[in-house]
């Protein structure tokens, strides 16, 4: 099978690789050899893989390529080019976490849920995703894999903590990348790289080991487009009793409604959220030209707060405590190796106690009924994906660890890890400075399948471009 279209491979679309496979205008070895021929030239500058598995994926590609020939694939993704972020098992590769606490000298035969679901589903798992050190944070920065850089400008950060998997996809360096999202680190990264990343409702797909950081943990896609993250997400969302937490199996086919149109759909449009001060004024303005375009595509946008107080403290009070039970896990030797940015955050779980502990869950409770109950008003909140731009690359502990350094200026992500809804983030514009903005979909509990067509509606008034040189 050879390919006769101009486009390069490495920049086509999940869906229409697919496509070019079922009417053999490509196969998946040379879809497969144009991703790696991108990976060699980019991937040096901008640090996305901290491992690429040159022989798993190729015969990973022509064990598909056979399917294909056959008119037998796995799914409609079987051969499609994948990369997994470096907190997730992945058989046959180290997960070495972003940390010198790893020893990548072990048996790694192990698959997580995802990287299982992918794999039986025929997708190429090319390698491993940079993340900062457990991903403790939303940048992508770690002593023992270094900076993950912004293709949109390298000299600004990819955002975090699945910075990896979203300049990977930005820039053709695979079509589909699967993240983690404990505090917005889908979204963040996808906000600052420009992809559509999503972060589906907790447990809607199933994760193992479970994250020290507990119930806030997502795990998503990065795409181009959304109809490749839905159907992705029909794969990834399918069951594994690892999980005692996972939702029961949801057979409904996310691309079936992805083509609705938002006639009466109901949008609570908060620019602020009720308590974001130090929004740039370009994300607030292109949030603004978001809410006019869903009116047009016949939305019911309504400008109101959901009526919560800045959850800031409940977010990194249990993150820090995530932090301060994984320190526990490791050898003084260990420890005396981790990033400065993970041991502040540690020092700082340390000193809660039990009480405050509960009583942290207890704030997140009410918020989460709270939230919950404003949704049943609304489909969707429509706010910033973050707010400021990407800015300067930074190495760890650049900036004392503390509550607002380390989301503060993400406000509009975590408040939705701990209510455990679906929310994405899209492209919709760019800052003067050519920097990407993102705008996020929050939907209500278990209404992925919302988000995802919102979004799609609003790509096509403006598909998601790509960074014009990808370096």
């Amino acid at each position: 099978m050879t390919h006769s279209g101009s486009p390069d491979l490495a920049d086509t679309a999940a869906c229409d690789v697919a496509a070019l496979y079922a009417t053999r205008k490509a196969s998946p070895v040379e879809v497969l050899q144009a991703v790696l021929r991108r990976i060699d030239a980019i991937d040096p500058r901008l640090n996305a893989f901290v491992r690429v598995d040159r022989d798993g994926a190729l015969a990973s590609a022509r064990q598909s390529e056979r399917r294909w020939q056959r008119n037998e694939p796995a799914s409609p993704l079987d051969g499609v080019p994948v990369s997994i972020k470096d907190l997730i098992l992945a058989g046959g590769m180290p997960t070495l976490r972003g940390s010198f606490s790893v020893d990548e000298n072990q048996a790694w035969d192990v698959d997580a849920p995802v990287t299982a679901r992918l794999r039986e589903a025929g997708l190429v798992i090319v390698g491993k995703t940079t993340t900062p050190e457990f991903g403790c944070k939303g940048e992508t920065n770690s002593p023992r894999t270094g900076i993950t850089r912004n293709p949109w400008n390298p000299d600004r950060t990819s955002g975090g903590s699945s910075g990896g998997a979203a300049v990977a996809v930005a820039t053709g360096m695979g079509p589909i990348a699967i993240g983690t999202d404990g505090a917005g680190s889908v979204r963040i990264p996808g906000a600052f790289c420009g992809t559509f990343g999503l972060k589906p409702s907790f447990g809607r797909v199933p994760a193992y080991p479970p994250s020290p950081y507990g119930t806030v943990a997502h795990i998503g896609p990065h795409t181009m487009n959304v109809r490749d993250a839905a159907t992705v997400m029909n794969i990834m969302k399918r069951p594994d009793a690892r999980d005692w937490t996972s939702l029961p199996f949801d057979a409904h086919d996310y691309t079936a409604s992805l083509d609705g149109d938002l006639a009466g759909v109901r949008v609570a449009y908060s620019p602020r959220l009720g308590y974001a001060r130090d929004v740039h004024p370009e994300v607030l303005a292109a949030i603004a030209s978001v809410a006019r375009d869903l009116q047009h595509l016949g939305a019911r946008v309504e400008e109101i707060d959901p009526g919560i107080d800045d959850p800031l403290e409940i977010s990194t009070g249990l993150w820090f405590l995530g932090s301060w039970t994984l320190w526990n896990t490791l050898s003084p030797a260990q420890q005396s190796r981790t990033d400065p940015d993970f041991r502040a955050q540690a020092e700082i779980g340390r000193t809660m106690t039990a009480l405050q502990a509960q009583q942290l869950h207890m704030r997140r409770s009410a918020l989460g009924s709270h939230l919950r109950q404003f949704m049943q008003r609304y489909d969707l909140i429509l706010t910033p994906s973050v707010a400021i731009p990407a800015f300067p690359v930074r190495p760890p502990a650049s900036v004392p660890m503390s509550p607002q350094t380390m989301l503060g200026w993400t406000p509009f992500t975590y408040p939705f890890n701990l209510s455990q809804q679906p929310a994405c983030t899209i492209p919709c514009g760019f800052t003067s400075e050519g920097l990407p903005i993102g705008a996020q979909f929050v939907g209500g509990m278990f209404d992925d399948a919302m988000v995802l067509r919102a979004a799609r509606a609003f790509e096509t008034m403006h598909p998601i471009p790509r960074p014009p040189a990808h370096t």
